[in-house]
């Protein structure tokens, strides 16, 4: 999720893995680089403290030659400080719950639609910030 500071809009970028594949130093990277594209000026990225995010030489690496992207690490284990945790709570129990696909290609595509969906509704995505135990301004 972001948060402009300009508009105080919140917005959801998200990528979705093919079976069997987990996250990666190189896919922060190239998430990032993906992020640094789409959004102009400088950010704070913050995150769980998952090996793959601040402890990775590839993802430290990249974050030194862009000075303009600031990463800061969530408390301890704090799922309920994170905003992200309101898009899969609401996405499994408020739009999924009795979904049951053929096969992880169905349910990766409804999960793809959902969270589009989700991308048109700001005010939904201001909630999920609002009833994290850390939340910005809004």
């Amino acid at each position: 999720m972001t948060i402009s500071p300009m508009r105080s809009r919140p917005n959801l970028y998200f990528r979705l893995f093919s079976d069997e594949a987990n996250a990666r130093a190189e896919d922060v990277v190239s998430f990032l680089a993906q992020l640094r594209a789409e959004i102009r000026g400088p950010m704070t990225i913050l995150w769980d403290r998952s090996r793959i995010h601040g402890r990775s030489r590839l993802v430290k690496a990249y974050l030194s030659k862009h000075p303009e992207i600031v990463a800061e690490d969530f408390p301890g284990y704090a799922p309920e400080a994170n905003p992200d945790e309101g898009v899969w709570g609401w996405t499994r129990y408020h739009r999924l719950p009795n979904y049951a696909p053929d096969g992880t290609r169905g349910l990766r595509c409804r999960l793809a639609a959902e969270f589009a969906g989700l991308r048109r509704r700001p005010d939904l995505l201001a909630s999920f910030i609002r009833h994290a135990e850390i939340p910005p301004r809004l």
